[in-house]
This record gives C-alpha cells, structure tokens and sequence, in this order.
C-alpha cells in the first residue's frame, strides 16, 4: 500500500518537476528507501507489462521471462549510465538520489504508457520518447541543477541508450550452428 501512495506522490511530484517548482522534493522519498521502493514498483510494473503482453504474443517460457525482465533491467542502466556520465562531464558533486528516484518513477510511467500503447496502437511509441526526452530534460534541470546544455545532453543520452539498447539487443544474430 505504502509503494501505491509513494507512486501517487511521485505524479504530484512530477507535475512539480515539470512546472519548476522548488517544493517538487516533498513529493520523493530521497534516501535509499525510497529509492527501492521506486526500484520495486518498476520491476512490478515490468512485470504486469509481460502479463498484458502475452495475451497478444502468448504466454513466455521461463527463459523468454527471465530475458525480458533482463532486458526491462536495462532501461534502469541506461538512466543510471545517463546520469552518472553527464555527472562526470560537468563534475557534479552533488548528491545522485535526487535525480535518480524521480528518473525510475519516470521509468515507471514509460512502463505503463508502452504496455498500453502498444495493445492499442504501436506506432505511437515515438511520441513517448519525446515525451520522456522532455521530462529527463526538465529532470537535469531542476533536480540536477544543471544548465539547459548540460541537461539537453542527459536528457538525449539517457533517451538514446534506453531506446537503443534493447533495439541493438534485438539486431544482435543468434549464434549460427556448425554445419
């Protein structure tokens, strides 16, 4: 129950980030509690969007679930190799939870958008990187501080590497049996 009203926050706290509003950390737990709770709800969300998708693509095997949640994994590496980079290009020193717990919430309506998205109409999903362009863009820029530069490049990075991943992951051809 306590993660649904921190999830329920989190919007409000959203809506706050987006507006630049200075009261926009009452919303976040930022301490390392909170940042699991963020990391739970994404991994539950990760799943209920393997659920829905198998009632258009079937039900996984084990393996085929255990590389999808893999891969979902990698969506929290990107934003964490998002923000650990543009942090050591401008020597940042501040604290990392602050943009790091907002970011997995942002994951998390990602999460829920792309589900939905996708059993409805897929063609759509470029919007949502647009979308999430915008809100890690503003994220640099209120909770990291950074300038407009510095958090256009986050925001790109972060984007880039979460969408790109996984489409590499997919590219990738599977091993060719000796003949």
């Amino acid at each position: 129950m306590i993660s649904f009203r921190a999830l329920q926050q989190s919007i409000d706290g959203w809506k706050r980030i987006v507006r630049g509003q200075p009261d926009w950390q009452d919303s976040f737990r930022l301490s390392w509690p909170g940042l699991a709770t963020a990391v739970v709800l994404f991994y539950l969300f990760a799943f209920l969007g393997v659920v829905l998708a198998s009632f258009s693509y079937g039900v996984p095997t084990l393996t085929g679930f255990i590389a999808t949640m893999v891969i979902q994994s990698l969506y929290l590496l990107a934003l964490v190799i998002g923000i650990f980079a543009t942090r050591a290009a401008v020597t940042d020193r501040g604290p990392v939870l602050p943009v790091l717990i907002p970011g997995v919430y942002a994951l998390v309506y990602y999460l829920v958008l792309v589900a939905l998205i996708s059993l409805v109409f897929g063609p759509l999903l470029p919007a949502l990187w647009v979308g999430l362009l915008y809100m890690f863009f503003r994220l640099g820029r209120v909770a990291g501080g950074w300038t407009i530069g510095v958090s256009a490049a986050f925001a790109v990075l972060s984007v880039l590497l979460l969408v790109g991943t996984p489409i590499a992951l997919y590219m990738m051809p599977a091993p060719v049996p000796a003949a």
